[in-house]
């Protein structure tokens, strides 16, 4: 029996329970209108006796009459159903009841569409008192909200979110799993990385008391490789249970694959692949080689330089020709490098794999006994036969040896690259696969008020909370883009990646080299001695040692003839860089000769003066052996700092089929301070004869001027001597001898010299050095080094000025029978002259005094025009005017200008300064005068001389009379190359004065040229003569 509040009860033949009845048979039989009509009427009369109990439920009933009545007479009065179980739950406190009256009244709006009502309804009854009751409800809502014309998705998913919650307190697993998924399926990829997260852990912890490992496992992976806005506290609750998930599900298979871990992040594409030895560091006044190493930044630029060096030095070892297979060395292999080739290793040398890591977690992640994993197939490659493949190395050290990192500590959020080692001990295909690791955690390691919880990377030793797990991850790099063909730019294609898989090949020889006192500073121009040790650190000797750079004039190893005197570093401390000789001091300067052939310097024709043999004894350097060589520097002639590449290459001495030879680089770098700048200028001398009787001699000046800046603590300069190179000229000796013994320039003063230069005997090998000495000692020129870096400096300065344009392919015989005249005249107007200015300056530097020397080098090319020691860089104007030309369809001829072709001949007068005659006696005075003509071509030349030249010139209007030639006045001469004659001519005069002489024409042209390039040539100075009466 029902009773209602307040402890009413009705007897069976009550009235009211009577309609009741009525309307419950009503409603069996589906006679919903009479049914309603008795509920409501049983309704009033319950609500007036206060009889709550029976009110609700005749409300409730009345509510589901209402809805089954067809046709739908009247709407559905909800506010029944609300009003009924408003009842139920506060007055009757029957939550059962009400809880009926939800799900019914839920259903029919349900039915009705009124999803936004049923939701709200639904979730009204939710409590604390009942977990799964409430979860229940919320899961009915969740799915009124999905089911909406306009589906609530974010409402669906939070409210199942809170079922799942209201689920997992009541103990219903499975059921809480279920609403955490499904909400999963809303939240997942929008960026609303807390939910994610919170979802994930929840997913995480219930698969696991489920037993389903691999769920939790992946959910927790979700967890920590999406980047966490969790606080480090979070973080690390969320680390440990993933690590002690990790852990029990690897118990279950302890002999299965070890699974890939999702932390820290690999970087692959910038993982970087080191093949050699570490190299020793300097000890004391020993400069090891920069060589290659992880810590230097790759720069496209410089990598390209290296290649081409390797590539020059190769093709003069194989005369010319680089291999087909010619595989430029690569030490270090980055994503910047070509790695479509297999790299090559060698046996016993150490591969360094650099692997960056990067933890997303604010906290620290400990990585213990880090190492790499490989796959390995041993071959012999002279035998031609393959080995059985090797998988993951750890336990076959006795093929490759696998160094291990004991604790590798990555900070919160931190980048930290791993640099791991692999030392083959076999020949074979090595493929690195990825890295093994512990991954763990360190204790206590949440950075708390900015105090860093790495303080513990200072010692060494980590203390972790115990919990680790074994696993790895593989380093997967993708190729470059292929974009040449028309299939790879329309599709996407990448190329081979293959720095993780070297082929490790036999046993070749390692140079170690090591430079002592090489300086960091030089004046330019100044000459050093220092020297070079090369050390076989290897099992092999090597052989066929080479240097290649791309400034040769900067060092030199001595010629052959080079004495390698002193042996040792030490005693040269206070020795001349140059070879000397004490001469006389009584010796008027003159020139002291010698000769020398560039082939002695390693400058024959066809030779590459870049590609320069290292001196070794015996031309093989032993294992374990070592050689200190001597090696001269000269500082680079433009101020500044300088970048100069060393490319050493050798090989073994036994042939290997993959491996030919090695390369070793050093970068030094060099910062040069002015010193001297020279000018000089050659002319042609109006003397044609000089003591030995032979013609044809010039002047030379040379302008020294002293550009040292005061800061670099040079006191003066000294010039000691000055000597020429050529194989056709040589100076004689000094025109302006002064009385000091040497020519002294404090900082920006300027000496002039002057030297009379002569031809020598043309020799097609010889150089001819003539020193002219301004001291005591005489600095042997056609020795090394001074030789050597002429030499050079004449290689770079016939690389600079003779780069010529290749031919035009319409070229005919007769415009090359043109231009073979043209560039016999322009000949004449050449000089082949390299003058060099050997100096010392006397540095003061802590209270010492220094003596350093250096030379300078010009090279004479054509007569009159000036040539500096180093040409003068011009400064571009801002602005330059736009020019507008028509190009012309043929080029005209190049044409020997009329100052080229004035210097054909070379004419001089010899005559007296002075003539005394007797007008008295006889009225005309003949005087004998010489006319000396020199052929100063390489071809036969027709010469004409007119003697019927009148001057009209005001100047010699003024002089009192004139004068006559008597005799033949015309002449017709042919000269042979170089040819002197002399013509013998006399003057008339009937006046005593002052005359000039100089007044015959010539004329001259090639001989095998009709009147072609005809020209006057030039009269050298006036020739004046003094007529005196006696």
């Amino acid at each position: 029996e029902l009773k209602n509040t307040s402890g009413l009860l009705y007897p069976p033949e009550a009235p009211e329970l009577q309609i009741r009845k009525m309307a419950d048979l009503c409603f069996l039989v589906q006679h919903y209108e009479l049914a309603y009509s008795c509920y409501h009427t049983a309704k009033k009369d319950f609500l007036n006796d206060q009889a709550m109990l029976y009110a609700a439920g005749a409300l409730e009933m009345a509510a589901v009459s209402a809805f089954l009545q067809p046709g739908a007479p009247r709407p559905y009065p909800a506010h029944y159903m609300e009003t009924a179980i408003q009842t139920y739950r506060d007055i009757c406190k029957n939550m059962v009841l009400a809880e009926r009256c939800v799900l019914l009244s839920a259903e029919i709006l349900k039915s009705q569409s009124k999803y936004s009502e049923a939701a709200a309804l639904l979730i009204r009854l939710t409590s604390e008192d009942s977990d799964l009751r409430s979860a229940l409800l919320l899961e009915q809502a969740a799915h009124c909200f999905i089911n909406m014309k306009s589906p609530m998705v974010r409402k669906f998913a939070f409210h199942m979110i809170l079922a799942g919650h209201r689920f997992s307190k009541a103990g219903q697993k499975r059921h809480a799993l279920r609403c955490y998924c499904q909400a999963m399926q809303v939240y997942k990829g929008k960026g609303w990385s807390l939910a994610e997260d919170h979802i994930n852990f929840t997913i995480g912890r219930q698969s696991y008391t489920l037993c389903q490992l691999d769920n939790a496992v992946s959910a927790f992976r979700h967890i920590l490789i999406n980047d966490s806005k969790q606080p480090p506290a979070q973080q690390g609750a969320f680390l440990r249970e993933y690590l002690y998930v990790y852990k029990n599900v690897t118990q279950l298979s302890p002999d299965g694959p070890l699974p890939q871990l999702p932390l820290p992040y690999i970087n692959s594409s910038a993982t970087r692949v080191f093949f050699g030895h570490d190299r020793r560091p300097a000890e004391g006044e020993k400069q090891a080689a920069t060589h290659v190493s992880l810590d230097q930044e790759y720069d496209s630029e410089s990598s390209q330089q290296w290649k081409e060096l390797e590539e020059q030095v190769v093709s003069v070892v194989n005369k010319g020709t680089i291999p087909s297979n010619f595989q430029p060395t690569q030490f270090c292999l980055s994503r910047y490098s070509d790695n479509s080739r297999f790299p090559l290793a060698v046996i016993e040398e150490p591969i360094t794999v650099e692997v960056s890591f990067r933890n997303p977690l604010k906290v620290p992640l400990l990585l213990t006994d880090l190492s790499l994993l490989w796959k390995f197939q041993p071959k012999d490659f002279n035998a031609k036969h393959g080995g059985e493949t090797k998988e993951l190395g750890a336990c076959n050290d006795d093929m490759i040896g696998t160094e291990a990192i004991a604790e590798f500590l990555i900070n919160s959020e931190e980048t930290k690259v791993a640099r791991l080692k692999l030392f083959p001990h076999q020949t074979g295909e090595l493929h690195i696969l990825g890295v093994v690791y512990n991954l763990g955690t360190v204790q206590g390691a949440v950075t708390l008020d900015g105090i860093d919880p790495s303080v513990g990377l200072q010692t060494g030793k980590f203390v972790a909370n115990g919990l680790s797990v074994r696993g790895r991850q593989d380093l997967e790099i993708q190729g470059p883009r292929l974009n040449n063909t028309k299939e790879e730019k329309t599709s996407i294609k990448y190329g081979p990646d293959r720095r993780l898989d070297p082929i490790i090949t036999e046993e070749m020889p390692l140079l170690e080299v090591f430079f002592i006192n090489f300086p960091t500073g030089l004046l330019c121009g100044e000459i050093r001695k220092a020297y070079v040790e090369f050390v076989n650190v290897s099992k092999c000797p090597l052989t066929t040692l080479k240097v290649v750079s791309k400034h040769p004039e900067f060092f030199t190893f001595g010629g052959n003839t080079a004495v390698l005197t002193p042996l040792s570093p030490s005693a040269s401390e206070n020795c001349s860089a140059y070879k000397t000789v004490v001469t006389d001091p009584t010796s008027v300067r003159t020139a002291l000769l010698s000769s020398a052939s560039s082939l002695d310097f390693g400058l024959g024709t066809g030779a590459q003066p870049e590609v320069i043999n290292v001196p070794l004894p015996d031309a093989v350097l032993l294992p374990g052996a070592s050689v200190q060589l001597p090696m001269w520097l000269r500082g680079p002639d433009e101020e500044g700092v300088h970048e100069i590449n060393f490319l050493f290459y050798y090989e073994s001495i036994k042939r290997h089929s993959k491996m030919c030879h090695r390369v070793l680089r050093h970068t030094a770098v060099i910062c040069t301070s002015r010193s001297l700048h020279i000018r000089a200028t050659v002319c042609r001398s109006n003397a044609l004869e000089d003591e030995e009787g032979r013609g044809d001699n010039m002047l030379v000046f040379v302008d020294v001027e002293n550009i040292n800046t005061s800061e670099t603590g040079v006191k003066e300069f000294h010039i000691v001597q000055v000597s020429s190179n050529s194989k056709h000229w040589r100076l004689q000796k000094s025109v302006n001898v002064s009385e000091d013994k040497d020519t002294k320039l404090a900082s920006r003063e300027r000496a002039k010299l002057c030297f009379k230069a002569v031809r020598c005997k043309n020799s097609e090998e010889n150089y001819t050095f003539a020193d002219i000495v301004f001291g005591n000692e005489q600095i042997i020129s056609s020795a090394s080094p001074c030789a050597d870096f002429f030499f050079q400096s004449l290689f770079s300065e016939f690389k600079r000025t003779h780069v010529q344009s290749p031919p035009h392919a319409s070229q005919r015989a007769a415009k090359q029978s043109f231009d073979e005249t043209v560039r016999l005249i322009q000949r004449c107007n050449e000089v082949d002259l390299n003058v060099v200015v050997l100096w010392k300056a006397y540095v003061v530097e802590d209270n010492k005094q220094l003596i350093l020397e250096g030379q300078h080098h010009v090279a004479l090319n054509t007569v009159g025009k000036e040539a500096l020691s180093f040409p003068q860089k011009q400064e571009l104007p801002e602005m330059v005017l736009l020019k507008f030309f028509r190009p012309e369809s043929t080029p005209a001829p190049a044409r020997p200008t009329p100052e080229q072709l004035s210097n054909l001949i070379k004419t001089s007068l010899h005559y007296p300064e002075s003539f005394n005659h007797s007008f008295h006696q006889k009225s005309l005075c003949l005087v004998p005068v010489t006319l000396l003509l020199s052929n100063c071509s390489q071809a036969v030349v027709d010469v004409m001389i007119d003697l019927r030249h009148k001057t009209t010139s005001p100047e010699a209007l003024e002089i009192h009379g004139s004068f006559t030639w008597l005799g033949q006045t015309q002449y017709r001469l042919q000269l042979k190359s170089q040819e002197v004659y002399s013509l013998q001519l006399k003057a008339c005069f009937v006046h005593t004065g002052v005359y000039n002489l100089g007044t015959p024409r010539v004329f001259a042209k090639l001989a095998d040229q009709a009147t072609l390039f005809e020209t006057s040539q030039q009269n050298s100075m006036p020739a004046l003569i003094i007529i005196n009466n006696i």
